[in-house]
């Protein structure tokens, strides 16, 4: 028996067990599947025969493997819970305040507050190509909202319908107003969830009646916890509709008739935000007779624009992640190509021997693939397997806010371990190509 393989009892007396007679009568084109299970036992039981070396092996391996796919992981996880904490607000959104304009015509020195008012809405809700969807914000934050059970002061948002088609307001039990509600101007109100605590506790609000400053409201709806934590101002925020709003608690500005306070829209395509800006900037502008493209005039806050900003310092971060946890996998492959090296040129007598003995320069190369083949595929699904049972556990505890569960990256694994498998069978192939090229002679002669 050589290496594990059982061998026909046809022995020279004194001489070592030699090979099968097939071992030297197939042509590298072809060999047969006994051949190749023999091969296999062998180069398991040569694994086994060196369970120390091989376990360092495959620790290398799979710590190389385990903390690229962790540090990777990490970037998309924060990469997943910015992306999260933006879409509570709602996709795509952008928001434009006003700012200021000059007091006198080309000073810009001087500079005085302006209001949008509800007729920049309706101009830009009928001239604007590039807008998808978009609704005037009325915020007041002096109305004292009463029920039967309790009262708070919270946000009064007057809105449009189209208002929960730009921002996140799930809405239920209940639903959200309508065009109807707007245009008859209903005294109808969407309650938002923190609210519920001091005004309905433990009841029903849908189907009840509110009071806004003394006058009768009926709650259509109920808006759901947003955000993971609740710790988003639609919890706060009772909605009615933008022209009930407007009749019954306007803005009252100077020198402005008919304000609001900010507009919130979306653009027709999300990589037509820039374009949608510069529109209404340059409707607003028309209309309050100054120039598009003085910065103060307006405040803006793209969304969109932001997560681009985001995405690249992600993207920055995936990189070096990445390139740290290739130096990783790097020293894991070095450790791996050291022990290969060792492990072969051990063996360059015992190649020598088999070579006497009628093994094949293929059946050599192939033993010595099998075993780099097997070592680091088994230690590269090890190493995957802890790192996706460590992500497994995480995701059972509370994240931070902003932060998610690492993720396993498929590309990432399959290329962390396609790497290191080639670098092991590499390092096997190498040396043992060199012993395997050698006289049976000279290589018996190796120390």
């Amino acid at each position: 028996m050589l290496g594990g393989i059982e061998t026909p009892r046809r022995t020279l007396p004194g001489a070592p067990t030699p090979l099968p007679e097939a071992w030297g009568q197939y042509s590298p084109a072809r060999i047969p599947m006994r051949m190749l299970l023999d091969i296999v036992r062998q180069s398991l039981a040569t694994l086994w025969a060196h369970k120390l070396r091989s376990f360092l092996t495959m620790f290398g391996i799979a710590w190389g493997v385990g903390s690229l796919l962790l540090l990777v992981g990490l970037g998309e996880g924060f990469r997943s819970g910015q992306e999260k904490e933006l879409a509570t607000l709602g996709q795509n959104i952008m928001f434009m305040f006003p700012g200021r304009i000059p007091a006198v015509q080309g000073s810009t020195q001087s500079g005085q507050i302006y209001y949008f008012t509800y007729k920049d809405y309706l101009a830009v809700r009928s001239e604007a190509k590039f807008v998808g969807a978009i609704s005037p914000v009325l915020n007041r934050e002096d109305i004292r909202a009463v029920s039967d059970y309790g009262s708070t002061n919270g946000q009064v948002f007057g809105v449009a319908p189209d208002y929960n088609r730009i921002r996140t307001v799930p809405v239920a039990p209940g639903r959200w107003f309508n065009e109807e509600d707007n245009l008859q101007r209903r005294r109808v109100a969407v309650v938002g969830w923190e609210l519920l605590k001091n005004m309905f506790p433990g009841r029903a609000a849908v189907g009840s009646t509110i009071l806004l400053n003394g006058m009768n409201f009926d709650v259509i709806g109920v808006v759901t916890k947003v955000g993971r934590d609740g710790n988003n101002g639609t919890n706060a925020r009772i909605f009615i509709p933008i022209d009930t709003m407007r009749e019954l608690f306007p803005l009252i500005q100077a020198n402005s008739e008919g304000a609001i306070s900010f507009l919130n829209y979306q653009p027709i395509t999300k990589n037509l935000h820039a374009e949608a800006k510069e529109e209404i900037h340059r409707i607003i502008a028309r209309r309050h007779g100054f120039d598009p493209k003085l910065q103060d005039a307006f405040e803006d806050w793209d969304t969109i624009e932001n997560m681009k900003r985001v995405g690249k310092i992600f993207d920055a971060m995936d990189w070096f992640l990445g390139v740290v946890g290739v130096v990783t996998l790097g020293l894991g492959a070095i450790g791996i190509i050291n022990i290969m090296l060792v492990s072969v040129t051990e063996r360059t007598k015992e190649i020598g021997l088999r070579k006497a003995l009628g093994a094949t320069y293929r059946a050599i190369l192939t033993q010595f693939f099998i075993e780099g083949a097997f070592l680091t595929a088994l230690s590269g699904f090890i190493g995957l397997a802890i790192v996706t049972g460590f992500v497994s556990l995480l995701a059972m505890l509370p994240s931070p806010e902003g932060f998610d569960t690492p993720r396993i990256i498929p590309a990432s694994a399959f290329a962390a371990i396609g790497s290191l498998a080639i670098a092991g069978i590499a390092a096997g192939l190498y040396p043992a190509r060199k012993a395997a090229l050698l006289p049976p002679v000279e290589a018996l002669r190796q120390e």
